[in-house]
């Protein structure tokens, strides 16, 4: 799935865009695994790890391709470090970034990790067949965006800030990508894509503190459960809100980290494991998890910050619901969650519901 989502976004878009999408996915990526290779030589420890992540409405088993209906993302999450400024582990360049970026940076905290990604989110009214614009449904949004994150852990909680930044509009390619992923999968044209939210640089700053409020097994046997609270935030002309939430987990030497589900759209949450932490096995978990959100600002619903263009009235208060499976077997991950969420705007006809399918590997 992520290749029918990456390949036709290389082959009909600009050199320009293709060029961005290149250096995020090769250049960083390249240089960080090379970076750590060398570090793992000299430590001993790991290279950190690689995901891939597809969001789709499809997933959603809902006959439903409307709202947030597609999404991608390829994120490179660091061993644990010793510093984020100093570290070998991580490339020079980012390292050279991150002395501009302390004020983002956890501190004080047994374990912490960068995570490194480029991700792409695309979004689309119910009818797909109308050319003009839809007035009373969502704007046609498509958002191209690349993301530093700085996570700590202090036993049983994790701090985590992440500053995502890219453009949203046409330059984010997402129409074009759209386009060619449903000639791939034999889906609906999507026609009004000429209609969508102006180009537009955006910006989104999140922060979120996670605990494990309860848990079971660690210490007496295999079979484990465990409960996770979070609250946090985003700040920005992408998003800008409040949210809460619990996540429960039960399986069979469930992991000693701090969460499953990736509550944002596009989104990684992967936090450290504690050191030795990691199983050569097979294991493999149940979650369920909640989050609710109050919205002051999202750009993909109350159209573009400076310009005029598009735009529904959203409501304030959005809640999502997700339950999926992990199973791990050596260095591979994979997970599967389909989210529910409440309507996001007046007069949606209905409830948005998308899966996400992640697939992860040590290296």
């Amino acid at each position: 799935m992520f290749l029918f989502s990456v390949y036709p976004l290389l082959a009909c878009c600009s050199r320009r865009a293709v060029a961005f999408v290149l250096l995020g996915l090769v250049g960083v990526h390249s240089g960080a695994v090379a970076q750590s290779r060398s570090c793992a030589e000299e430590t001993g420890d790991s290279l950190g790890r690689f995901n891939l992540r597809m969001d789709n409405d499809m997933f959603g088993g809902a006959d439903q391709d409307q709202g947030y209906t597609n999404g991608f993302m390829a994120s490179w999450i660091s061993p644990n470090l010793a510093s984020y400024q100093d570290d070998p582990c991580i490339p020079h360049v980012v390292r050279s970034l991150n002395r501009y970026l302390a004020w983002l940076q956890p501190a004080n905290f047994e374990e912490q990790n960068m995570t490194i990604g480029v991700g792409q989110m695309m979004y689309t009214p119910t009818d797909h067949s109308r050319r003009d614009l839809i007035k009373d449904d969502r704007p046609y949004a498509g958002a191209l965006m690349m993301g530093l994150g700085y996570n700590a852990r202090q036993g049983g909680r994790l701090s985590t800030s992440q500053l995502r930044f890219g453009i949203i509009g046409p330059a984010s390619l997402a129409g074009k990508a759209h386009e060619s992923v449903h000639k791939v999968i034999g889906g609906d044209r999507f026609r009004g894509w000429d209609n969508q939210l102006h180009n537009e640089p955006v910006v989104q700053l999140l922060h979120e503190r996670r605990r494990r409020l309860a848990e079971a097994g660690y210490t007496s046997g295999p079979w484990r459960w465990d409960a996770i609270g979070h609250v946090g935030g985003s700040l920005g002309n992408f998003a800008t809100y409040a949210n809460t939430g619990l996540e429960m987990r039960f399986g069979y030497l469930l992991p000693d980290d701090l969460g499953t589900a990736p509550l944002r759209p596009a989104g990684d949450n992967t936090s450290p494991l504690k050191l030795g932490g990691a199983y050569s096995g097979w294991a493999g978990h149940a979650f369920i998890a909640v989050d609710s959100r109050w919205v002051l600002y999202d750009i993909t619903l109350d159209g573009n910050t400076f310009r005029s263009s598009h735009s529904v009235d959203k409501k304030s208060l959005v809640a999502d619901i997700g339950y999926g499976v992990a199973i791990t077997h050596g260095p591979w991950r994979l997970a599967f969650t389909r989210y529910h969420r409440t309507r996001e705007f007046h007069g949606q006809d209905e409830s948005p519901v998308y899966g996400t399918f992640t697939i992860g590997r040590r290296l």
